[in-house]
């Protein structure tokens, strides 16, 4: 039988993990913004206009399908974790990733199951994650738990629905469209990163404005959701973006305030256009997420 605690870790890794992914690629936002004066601004990250700049810098990192990815995350208390791998976006977002939770309360739940790390697979309708021996012999066997993006939309509400909505259409050009939605953005300077030359802009996005602007949500989801951040304490997120000289996207910073403390993400970019091949766990060693949350637990 199902433990409670290996129940409740369950729901932790759904929520921790989902937003690892989307943070790896983007916190937020799957919408455009304002449509910049395409007469105006040159070409490229380096064009005096920003907004149009980003645009290109949008377009092509957009474009690239695919990248390998190393970034870290820190939410509060919840956790703080690194994660590297990488993930493809041509249709839907695919990859594969190993994630370290290095603290918080996320850390020590796995610790309990005897191991920090995990493997995390993405596909296109679901979210696998690769929990090890400890959870397997609490769950009949079986190391790895499938997460049904339409069964997360069942989770926490709105919350639920907006992380699969990220999971589903987030890509690294996404901090990229949160700038350009912000209608706050500016060139603050150009600088090496890793040794690449890069143009650096920087803007801060009200993030409550943003949901209702750029998320594929109904009104009662959006609702929901902007309720669940104020409560949250979240309230505005500042985002950096370097971009290289190809106008693609290298590395890109996050940060705000939660009602558990501080949020941050940095993740970098490398080697765009790599293939990325994902594969389904094996049905006999998977646990489905929604069976988990139904059956009872022991005792």
């Amino acid at each position: 039988m199902m433990s409670t605690y290996v129940r409740r870790v369950a729901v932790s890794t759904a929520v921790a993990a989902v937003l690892t992914g989307a943070a790896a690629c983007s916190g937020s936002g799957s919408g455009g913004g304002p449509d910049p004066d395409a007469a105006d601004g040159g070409k490229g990250a380096g064009g005096a206009n920003p907004v149009a700049a980003l645009r290109s810098v949008e377009k092509s990192t957009g474009g690239a399908d695919s990248a390998e990815v190393e970034s870290t995350t820190t939410m509060g208390t919840m956790m703080s974790m690194k994660a590297d791998g990488s993930l493809g976006w041509a249709d839907g977002l695919t990859g594969n990733l190993t994630i370290t939770y290095t603290g918080g309360t996320m850390a020590d739940q796995m610790r309990q199951l005897g191991a920090t790390s995990m493997e995390a697979r993405y596909l296109p309708d679901a979210y696998y994650a690769k929990m090890g021996d400890t959870f397997a012999e609490q769950s009949g066997g079986k190391h790895w738990i499938k997460y049904a993006y339409d069964d997360l939309a069942q989770l926490g509400g709105g919350s639920g629905a907006y992380m699969k909505d990220q999971m589903q259409n987030t890509t690294p050009n996404q901090s990229v469209k949160l700038l350009l939605a912000s209608g706050d953005v500016e060139k603050a300077g150009e600088e090496k990163v890793r040794g690449e030359h890069t143009t650096h802009y920087s803007g801060t996005v009200d993030v409550a404005d943003l949901a209702d602007q750029s998320s594929n949500l109904s009104a009662d989801q959006q609702a929901d959701l902007k309720r669940q951040l104020e409560q949250a304490g979240v309230t505005t997120e500042t985002i950096d973006i370097w971009v290289n000289d190809e106008d693609l996207l290298v590395k890109k910073t996050e940060k705000g305030e939660l009602a558990t403390g501080s949020m941050s993400s940095t993740a970098y970019y490398s080697n765009y256009g790599v293939d990325v091949s994902v594969e389904e766990p094996a049905a006999g060693d998977t646990a489905d997420f929604k069976d988990l949350m139904q059956t009872p637990p022991a005792g």
